[in-house]
């Protein structure tokens, strides 16, 4: 008997994943092979009109018949990008050359590169597990979310975070670091616009999968933001400060 269309589909995915992974390694260590130019295009539209940069996701599987990149050229500037600005806070704060150097590598590898990949496998297996619709035409092919193309979602998701939480932050230190009641309410502000775009991008980025429902799932995050915000403001937490405070312990 023949296999089915969902039968050939599961067994050339793991050949398709390793195919782009290998391609995308590859890439990472040739820059002349990076389009860097409309990576920072990219970035601007996350910014600016999130909607165009997720209809490109789908003009990428018309042509190279896969939902991910396969240029990391995006993840190599944001890996620039977070190294510059934790380097910056170091000069600013003083630490010295290896404290910054353990900041720095932190901030890439750990809460950049680490964390990322560890929320975009979480949302991998929730996306493939409970969001894949469950009856589809009998002529179409059964997919899958790529693994590669969840942690470009997270990728995606993670600049204008980086770009509030990180420079935004830096230029509003002396107003959200006062010792008065306006510095953890602008803390507090600022971290809950930052995250509540973060998951509005990462509902966009999954929305825009023609195979799975009830992407609405990716929003309820921003409710928890919402409803923590009084309580933080009320007992005078303020992210922005504890965020530093943390830093400065890796400096020793």
């Amino acid at each position: 008997m023949l296999p089915t269309s969902s039968e050939r589909s599961r067994r050339g995915a793991p050949n398709r994943t390793y195919h782009s992974m290998s391609t995308y390694l590859r890439r990472i260590v040739k820059p002349k092979q990076m389009d860097v130019e409309y990576t920072l295009w990219l970035m601007l539209q996350l910014c600016l009109s999130p909607k165009t940069a997720y209809r490109h996701a789908a003009y990428h599987k018309q042509t190279k018949n896969q939902w991910c990149r396969d240029d990391p050229a995006y993840l190599v500037v944001c890996c620039l990008f977070v190294a510059f600005s934790a380097a910056g806070y170091c000069v600013a704060f003083g630490t010295s050359f290896w404290g910054g150097l353990a900041v720095t590598a932190y901030a890439v590898f750990v809460e950049f590169l680490g964390l990322g990949a560890l929320i975009a496998t979480l949302a991998w297996a929730v996306a493939n597990r409970f969001l894949r619709k469950k009856l589809l035409p009998s002529h179409a092919v059964e997919q899958r979310v790529e693994w590669m193309y969840a942690f470009d979602v997270q990728c995606n998701s993670f600049f204008p975070l980086f770009l509030l939480l990180h420079v935004v932050q830096f230029l509003l230190l002396p107003l959200l670091l006062a010792n008065n009641v306006l510095g953890p309410i602008l803390s507090n502000a600022l971290h809950a616009v930052a995250f509540s775009y973060y998951h509005y991008l990462n509902f966009l980025g999954y929305s825009a999968l023609p195979f799975l429902e009830g992407t609405e799932l990716f929003l309820y995050p921003v409710a928890l933001v919402l409803l923590a915000i009084p309580f933080a403001i009320v007992f005078a937490f303020n992210p922005t400060a504890v965020t530093l405070r943390w830093y400065l312990t890796l400096t020793g």
